[in-house]
């Protein structure tokens, strides 16, 4: 910490006699930590930048897990960089894959109606996975909360996503930590879970985001395929809000 900017004592004029002086101790501001998810994608990304702006310092965790798309992996570090936030990747390995997303042999939906069901994209337990080791990461840091760009609004319909999930994991997290019993809890934020992908995008913009570092589409191609839910559904943010994605 830098004592310059706060200093742990101060020494001032005693009001008893002039010359002499006594330190009066200043407890240095407190600084908030927290973990976000990042993936790299819009969302992720629109987290990060939220985080900053409310005063957190961020650690940026981001995971490859075997995903189609690794292309938002380099994007993330991009991202973390920019944001002056710092980043961690931890790879981890899904053998028995479960997901279209993992497993190369199906075949991603293509102009799926959203919202009717869920897709083949969806990984099993993947925001559990993703939030047990965020919980780890933060309670080893003395972080204060953990940061996740999950969405209800303009989502595939993914279950991890839900309101519902998030408070059963908070409630693990306060029940199965040092820190939950000892009352110094882990408060998980999920700032954009009732926003539609117009009103990120729309955030994103006010945040200064580089939106030119997220990647969405699940193909992980050159350029986006268009025809992919995390495509369709950017388009459509982007389209609302009357912005031009600079990716395309």
């Amino acid at each position: 910490m830098n004592s310059k900017l706060y200093p742990h004592t101060l020494t001032g004029t005693s009001g008893h006699k002039q010359g002499k002086s006594k330190k009066v101790k200043v407890n240095p501001p407190k600084i908030k930590r927290a973990v976000v998810l990042l993936s790299g994608g819009l969302d992720s990304a629109a987290t990060l930048f939220y985080a900053k702006s409310k005063g957190f310092k961020t650690y940026s965790l981001t995971f490859d897990y075997g995903q189609r798309h690794k292309k938002e992996i380099n994007l993330a570090a991009k991202l973390a960089r920019r944001a002056a936030s710092h980043w961690q990747l931890v790879a981890i390995e899904l053998p028995w894959k479960g997901s279209s997303l993992l497993d190369k042999k199906l075949k991603l939906p293509e102009n799926r109606k959203i919202g009717a069901g869920i897709p083949s994209t969806y990984v099993p337990g993947r925001n559990i996975i993703f939030l047990s080791f965020a919980a780890s990461y933060a309670e080893s840091i003395k972080a204060d909360a953990i940061f996740i760009g999950a969405n209800i609004i303009d989502y595939s319909g993914y279950p991890d996503c839900r309101e519902d999930f998030l408070k059963s994991i908070q409630q693990s997290i306060n029940k199965g930590t040092k820190r939950g019993v000892e009352n110094k809890k882990v408060r998980i934020y999920a700032p954009l879970l009732k926003k539609n992908k117009k009103q990120i995008v729309q955030l994103a913009k006010r945040l200064n985001v580089p939106l030119e570092l997220t990647w969405s589409c699940y193909k992980g191609a050159k350029k986006p395929c268009g025809v992919c839910d995390s495509c369709k559904l950017r388009k459509q943010g982007f389209d609302e809000a009357k912005v031009i994605d600079p990716i395309l």
